[in-house]
């Protein structure tokens, strides 16, 4: 066996350890490569060599009756394992995955111990040696971290040496030291000796075998199959599905919480693409330019080429055989950032972790998502199709609130098979309509969403959650907590609203919290239709409200054009949401007192104060005589043109049912235009148009009656019934309670 198995060590997403091995397996030419990997998967191995499989790709298992548990195996470019499978299809070697079936893991493994990319914590009591072998060489060398001297004895280095003799002298000496390993390692140390010592029978000639380096002397030892055996015997077994799935850049990062990921996956991926180019560097840093000058910055050749000469001589400095990420971020912070680190950081995610999504060929087996969604489709019997169609749903039944749940989270994975339209002449809250339109891209989207999670609840909460972590502005933030809510997504909605909380406490700007407000207001309104608690946002809306009533008097001051544009329409949506969600009198009191301070703020901008009296005047916070008052006031002819034009846009814009039925208002009009003389009012007359322009055929003919046709010929059709004053309140009520009863008030 000795003679004929050659033992590989690695590092796994190392491209160093990739190169490496290339090469040894050019030199061996063996007939089998086995892999450490789950060995029920196997019959997938052969996949990585299809030229559609563009990495980085995972391999899923997960439990059939249980999709939650489910772990990734990801690979890379620059994956030894990747390289390794490769090979063996580009000259007709066998594959073979050696370790734990996957069958075996998840069965042992708990969900709740589980990160997001399915690794399993490592066990109590565990030798610091065993966790982290790396990191112990890295301490004796006086290095940072593990992955510092690894990428620097091996990644880095343009003559390592022999590399794979001497990783396994080093993890011998280090497990000599670490003691005898747990059960599961041993366990899997077992599984894949007896692989191998199967493959021997079952070949002739050379074989391979790739695996981490922390296993490569427990590989070597001999040890009787009986053993091995007793080892395996009685552990427990669950029935697994194994698929491949696209894989992200960024899920490869250390940082995702991936437990052999590396610190800069994008800077891996760069040494594995120059990794039979002198220039690398010189890639590299051109890149960097590159980047820096697409956000704005001035990066001149001659800096670029003092950059470079400076990370050569950091790397030499700290005994380096050649720059490698972090010489070359000090070098660029000093030449390219003016000593400024924020520049740097602006980029370097772009550099060091990327964005780039992998694929998979269309003959790989159907994923877990595709699964839970056709097992949906039959139990909500919605049927895709590729032509559209409407669908009404009433969310008061089970099964319509069903197919809402369904859509509405497809939706958040940007799965659009139903796009929610108008409701037409329904106004009411139990009720929505859906134009559904099935493409076949959306088995492509469901399956690039499995990073998220292996169900469709799963990974709508996942998406969205993710969402949230990298949304900064108080209204989108609002939205995604909306979206969740619509959706379902208990686990979401938490989420979004403690993240909605943080935010709100730490934002004073009154614009940002006026955005938040409607689509906090949709959720406390109409929650109830969904079965869906809203308790986490019944105490922050009123603090909101109070906050921005508090912000609104200075916020609105000496704003520009396109500022107040903004404002008011922001203004206008937050009154209407602040009246829908019905706060209390409380809290209506201080955002009245709040749109009065408006007014008497002489440096507000003359559109929001317009604004902001329309608002008190229409909800009778301002009596007519008040009104006409403060009109004649702030269209006086003593008033500069373009405030009295922004007031008069603020309070008559898209007001056309006020100015017919409320003489007072028309008459106070009419006194200041008919002051204006005719310069101003020709220069006025775009502000006009403009702003009666919003008025459609009907108003404007009502308009022009309530102007010229006298009022007693107007009355005419009219016909006073005896003792409305009396009935009025009763068929008020029953209005009302009907209104009510349909969910349409």
């Amino acid at each position: 066996m000795a003679e004929a198995v050659s033992i590989f060590g690695i590092r796994h997403h190392g491209p160093g350890s990739a190169q490496r091995l290339v090469e040894a397996l050019d030199a061996l030419q063996p007939v089998a490569v086995l892999i450490e990997g789950p060995a029920d998967a196997t019959d997938l191995l052969p996949m990585l060599g299809d030229p559609a499989m563009v990495p980085p790709v995972a391999l899923l298992s997960y439990v059939v009756d249980d999709p939650k548990r489910a772990s990734f195996d990801p690979f890379s470019d620059y994956t030894p394992e990747y390289q390794a499978a490769c090979w063996g299809v580009r000259h007709g070697a066998a594959l073979r995955f050696i370790d734990l079936p996957s069958t075996d893991s998840l069965a042992t493994a708990k969900p709740d111990d589980e990160d997001e990319n399915g690794d399993a914590p490592p066990p109590e009591n565990i030798s610091p040696i065993a966790q982290d072998p790396l990191g112990t060489l890295a301490t004796l060398a006086g290095y940072q971290d593990g992955e510092s001297w690894w990428a620097h004895v091996f990644e880095e280095n343009p003559a390592p040496g022999p590399v794979f003799a001497a990783v396994a002298d080093t993890m011998a000496a280090l497990r000599a030291e670490a003691g005898e390993p747990d059960m599961r390692e041993a366990a899997r140390e077992a599984h894949m000796r007896l692989e191998i010592a199967k493959a021997c029978k079952d070949y002739d000639g050379p074989i391979a075998v790739v695996c981490g380096a922390w296993h490569v002397p427990a590989l070597m030892q001999r040890r009787t199959q009986s053993a091995d055996r007793a080892l395996l015997r009685g552990r427990p077994k669950v029935k697994v599905c194994t698929t491949w799935a696209p894989w992200t850049t960024p899920r490869l990062a250390r940082a995702s919480g991936y437990g052999a990921g590396v610190v800069a996956p994008g800077w891996y991926a760069h040494l594995w693409a120059t990794r039979n180019d002198d220039n690398a560097t010189i890639i590299w840093l051109t890149r960097i330019a590159h980047t820096l000058r697409d956000k704005g910055h001035f990066v001149s050749v001659a800096s670029v080429i003092e950059t470079q000469r400076l990370a050569v001589t950091v790397a030499a400095l700290r005994n380096r055989p050649a720059p490698g990420f972090e010489e070359l971020a000090d070098a660029v912070i000093a030449c390219l950032c003016e000593g400024s680190s924020t520049r740097w950081d602006s980029i370097a995610p772009i550099l060091l972790i990327g964005s780039d999504v992998g694929a998979i060929p269309a003959s790989v087996p159907r994923a877990p998502l595709l699964e839970d969604l056709q097992r949906q489709q039959k139990a909500t019997r919605l049927k895709p199709e590729a032509l559209e169609r409407s669908l009404s749903v009433d969310l008061r039944s089970e099964s319509g609130l069903a197919r809402s749940t369904l859509l509405h989270r497809l939706n958040a994975l940007d799965v659009g098979w139903g796009k929610l339209v108008a409701t037409g002449n329904s106004r009411g809250t139990f009720g929505e309509n859906w134009q559904l339109c099935w493409h076949p891209e959306f088995a492509v989207q469901l399956v690039e969403n499995l990073v998220y999670g292996p169900t469709i609840a799963e990974a709508a909460a996942g998406r969205l959650m993710e969402r949230m972590r990298h949304e900064t502005t108080l209204g989108a933030l609002a939205k995604l907590v909306q979206t969740a809510l619509m959706a379902n997504l208990e686990r979401a909605v938490s989420f979004g609203a403690s993240m909605l909380a943080n935010e709100a406490a730490l934002t004073t700007n009154c614009n940002a919290l006026l955005q938040a407000l409607p689509p906090m207001a949709e959720i406390l309104r109409y929650g109830e239709a969904r079965a869906t608690t809203a308790t986490h946002l019944d105490g922050l809306m009123p603090q909101m409200v109070v906050r921005a009533a508090l912000s609104l008097p200075y916020d609105s001051r000496n704003l520009d054009a396109a500022a107040a544009s903004e404002l008011r329409q922001t203004l206008l949506a937050a009154d209407r949401a602040i009246a829908l969600a019905h706060l209390g009198n409380n809290i209506m009191a201080q955002w009245h007192q709040a749109l009065r301070a408006v007014l008497q703020e002489s440096a507000a901008t003359r559109l929001i104060t317009g604004t902001a009296a329309r608002l008190l005047y229409e909800q009778e916070e301002l009596s007519p005589e008040a009104t006409t008052d403060l009109m004649a006031r702030m269209l006086s002819p003593g008033t500069p043109i373009e405030q009295a034009a922004g007031f008069f846009e603020g309070f008559f814009d898209a007001a056309g049912q006020r100015l017919i039925h409320d003489a007072t208002l028309r008459e106070a009009i009419d006194t200041w235009m008919v002051t204006l003389d005719e310069e101003v009012f020709m220069n006025s007359l775009p502000l006009f148009r403009r702003v009666f322009s919003t008025f459609d055929r009907a108003e404007r003919r009502y308009l022009l009656d309530a102007l010229f046709t006298p009022a007693a010929k107007r009355r005419q059709g009219d016909v006073l019934i005896p003792q409305a004053a009396t009935l009025w309140p009763a068929h008020q009520a029953r209005v009302l309670a009907l209104l009510d009863a349909g969910g349409l008030s």
